[in-house]
């Protein structure tokens, strides 16, 4: 079984800890007296955050961070700062580095480095400092670590103050041989290096030639994709163009109707709202697609002109149906908008009929955050009464260039949409990662909030649990290298965690991410130490 890494929340780990700290600081090390109890507690065991290294149910390895001053090391040479050869402005410090004896053969300490920089990164801190024995001078030093100030302790136990950086640990076997972080995020995306490349070539003039042509050739691109007449090209986030959508439907004649079935379409309300437009919502619960028959029923009691909703659902994961909705949207006159920001890229789109749609560069494309797309398949003009940055009118005129855009980001857009030449393989590549993933999820004991036959195959959502904080399961997964959705604000809210699946992982990363998840998931099950 893999070695799991964690942070000690439970009573059986810290019970463990304290074994281990006795066995290593008193026993091995003769730092400490010993006692009948066999047992050591830390001076700062309540202010440490302790990192574990386990084996099934056995602590195998500790490491403990503590960012609170003074540290133990500013009592025994003075303020820390006075002696460092590098500036730090964020410190922290590392304790009670200990392996089992019968695991002491450098993949348990190798991965307790990793983990400790993992999350001293996270939490940003910018220096570790550690008082580290003189007898493992040299694996400290292959993991980083550098020398400073003077020898502390006594002819039994001396103990050298050293740190480490980023830099340094970069430097060291470990830093050398870490593993970038598993990416399962819906966003950023994992940026290959041929889109890395374009991105840092050097830029020109958006009033050139060659912009105009390289902006016709990814215009072209992206409406192909997609099956719709025309896309402007704005240099922002969604958020940018679902503003610019709400823009052109306050243009449109009678009120409009919004589908919520999530946060994002939650969020088209909060877009609606700030421009002043006259509309109802239909709102399911979370994690239910919509019913055909629940539609219509509302639009035959009163006169509609336009219908907005989100494709993919990213919160919960659902795949809303387009062709439902485009029926109902003919069948009754009204114009269809729809924002499929977390679907552009990852599953076969027709938006042939609808009147806008709003997309990113950032997600399934797989190219940098700072584009986002408005498509539309009737022309459009500008209009004062529009802010100058929100008027899709403006771009269309200006041939897609009202003002000053970068080449860079451009570039790297047309790099990464090379991809889909052949767009269905993939599709199909996304699908089967999707697949992979939920059947690994199901298999550990956990629920998939969306049905899988309206599930999109971008995200799932993962209902976990109340004995299982989607917090503390995310962070140590971190630890182990993997990046999963668990920290916005309605996530956190309903103790959910997303797993993404648009992202180039290769299988094998895949299946120990699962094995990871189902490891920890299994973990004793008693309530955390708090």
């Amino acid at each position: 079984m893999s070695l799991i890494y964690k942070i000690a929340t439970k009573a059986s780990e810290f019970e463990q800890i304290l074994t281990l700290n006795y066995r290593t600081f008193v026993e091995e090390i003769p730092q400490h007296e010993g006692n009948n109890s066999r047992t050591l507690i830390d001076k700062f065991h309540d202010e440490n955050t302790y990192i574990v290294c386990m084996k099934e149910e056995q602590v195998i390895g500790m490491i403990c961070v503590r960012s609170n001053r003074p540290f133990s090391l500013d009592g025994k040479i003075g303020e820390v700062e006075q002696h460092l050869p590098v500036a730090v402005e964020n410190p922290c410090e590392i304790r009670l580095l200990a392996v089992d004896p019968e695991y002491r053969n450098g993949r348990a300490f190798l991965g307790l480095a990793q983990a400790l920089i993992r999350y001293c990164l996270k939490l940003g801190y910018d220096a570790a400092l550690i008082s580290g024995t003189t007898r493992e001078q040299k694996l400290y030093g292959q993991l980083g670590f550098q020398p400073f100030a003077y020898l502390t302790g006594d002819d039994k136990a001396a103990f050298q103050p050293m740190y480490l950086t980023k830099a340094t640990f970069d430097e060291g076997i470990a830093g050398r041989i870490l593993k970038e972080q598993i990416n399962f995020l819906p966003g950023p995306a994992t940026i290959s290096e041929s889109v890395k490349t374009a991105l840092s070539a050097s830029p020109y003039s958006h009033r050139s030639k060659g912009f105009e042509i390289l902006l016709q050739t990814v215009q072209k691109k992206l409406t192909t994709l997609v099956n719709a007449k025309y896309v402007q090209i704005l240099h922002g986030t969604g958020t940018l163009a679902n503003d610019v959508v709400a823009g052109q439907l306050s243009l449109l004649p009678r009120k409009g109707l919004i589908l919520v079935n999530g946060e994002f379409g939650e969020r088209l309300v909060n877009h609606a709202e700030r421009f002043g437009l006259d509309f109802d919502v239909i709102e399911n619960s979370w994690g239910f697609p919509f019913e055909e028959e629940r539609i219509v029923e509302v639009i035959r009691k009163e006169e509609y002109s336009w219908l907005w909703a989100v494709h993919s659902e990213t919160s919960t994961g659902v795949l809303n149906d387009i062709d439902m909705l485009k029926k109902i949207c003919q069948l009754y006159n009204l114009q269809l908008s729809l924002d499929c920001i977390s679907s552009l890229g990852a599953v076969p789109l027709n938006l042939e009929g609808v009147l806008f749609t709003s997309g990113v560069s950032g997600k399934a494309l797989a190219s940098y955050s700072g584009l986002s797309f408005v498509f539309h398949n009737v022309e459009v003009h500008p209009n004062k009464s529009l802010p100058r940055y929100l008027d899709l009118g403006a771009y269309s005129v200006a041939g897609g260039i009202p003002y000053s855009q970068s080449s860079n980001l451009v570039t790297a857009l047309a790099e990464a949409l090379k991809r889909y030449d052949y767009p269905e393989e993939e599709y199909e590549i996304i699908n089967q990662r999707y697949q992979l993933i939920r059947n690994g999820v199901e298999e550990a004991g956990l629920t998939i909030l969306s049905e899988k036959n309206h599930s999109a195959n971008t995200i799932m959502t993962v209902l976990l649990p109340e004995d299982i904080s989607a917090k503390e399961l995310g962070d140590n997964l971190y630890l182990n290298g993997y990046n999963l959705h668990y920290e916005s604000s309605y996530l956190v809210a309903k103790n959910w965690m997303q797993i993404s699946c648009i992202n180039n992982v290769e299988e094998n990363d895949i299946k120990k991410m699962l094995s990871i998840l189902k490891g920890l998931c299994n973990a004793d099950r008693e309530p955390s130490v708090t």
